[in-house]
């Protein structure tokens, strides 16, 4: 299959080689050229995006709504695919976006599939992505073939696109609470003699018990923020999303207020390209603005 990769950051080198590896066709574009020896085998680098116009399928895995606008609507991509091409947009994008390149690809005659994952810059090298996926049915059934090689699991939520965004920046509101919760819970162990690792290693292996959950448990009892395996600046981006796609629901969601003031309290301290697990820092740092029990300021 001729396929077209837009994006080659952290994730999206990940799913491109593995797309080469299967043996597909992977002509790929970015911003700015990849760096010799970062990209696996198979995969021809384009200096222009029309370049990618006779793909059968683009894939695109761009960081946030403006790089969406910018690369399809702005320069014209879009324009430039055959009529019957389908657009996989990996990237966890806005629910409004979402149900706009979906009307705006069909009016080309073009077909808008939603696949955004669950998961790290690691599993997507390795096919252990979860895939959130939304899409007309005539478009899935082409897609089959993909699926497999780029993630372990394929979640369907329907066949309009923006549902599979919803259901992505959902859960990542959903991870980002439980982050916070567990921050929360270890200072208040640690304000009482009890070690963060034996804590949270009986957490993440009772109450908190999940394979991600686990691992930002080790993380975060390791204080290991950087290298940043997701950003914290995207967290922050994913929450003003979810609380986006709330208001367009009517619908409050205060936990996401909390999480939003809590990224920006990081994003101020210097702390946008640590890992988002970094936002348990900023309750630490309320923690000794407050000071003890019954103390003056």
């Amino acid at each position: 299959m001729r396929i077209g990769f837009v994006g080659l950051g952290a994730m999206g080198r990940g799913l491109a080689g593995r797309l080469a590896a299967a043996g597909h066709e992977v002509r790929a574009w970015n911003r700015t050229p990849p760096s010799p020896g970062a990209l696996s085998a198979g995969i021809a680098v384009v200096p222009a995006l029309s370049d990618l116009a006779k793909s059968e399928v683009i894939v695109s895995m761009l960081a946030h709504d403006g790089a969406v606008r910018e690369v399809f609507l702005e320069e014209r991509l879009l324009e430039t695919l055959a009529r019957d091409a389908i657009h996989v947009n990996m990237a966890t994008v806005s629910v409004e976006l979402a149900r706009d390149l979906a009307a705006r690809h069909k009016a080309r005659g073009l077909f808008y599939v939603a696949a955004p994952v669950l998961g790290r810059p690691d599993a997507a090298a390795e096919g252990r992505l979860q895939l959130l996926v939304a899409g007309p049915d005539a478009a899935m059934a082409r897609l089959e073939g993909l699926w497999a090689v780029l993630g372990q699991c394929v979640w369907r939520f329907g066949d309009q696109p923006e549902s599979a965004n919803a259901a992505k920046i959902a859960s990542n509101l959903a991870l980002a609470c439980a982050i916070e919760a567990m921050g929360e819970a270890t200072l208040l162990a640690e304000a009482h003699g009890v070690a963060a690792g034996p804590y949270l290693e009986m957490l993440t292996a009772t109450l908190f018990a999940s394979p991600a959950l686990k691992m930002y448990g080790t993380l975060m009892a390791e204080k290991r923020f950087q290298p940043a395996g997701f950003r914290l600046t995207l967290g922050l981006k994913d929450v003003n999303l979810a609380l986006a796609a709330g208001a367009g629901a009517s619908l409050p969601l205060a936990f996401a207020s909390v999480m939003r003031d809590q990224f920006l309290d990081c994003v101020a301290h210097g702390e946008g390209d640590w890992d988002w697990l970094a936002v348990v820092n900023a309750g630490r740092r309320h923690g000794k603005r407050s000071g003890p029990a019954g103390a003056g300021p």
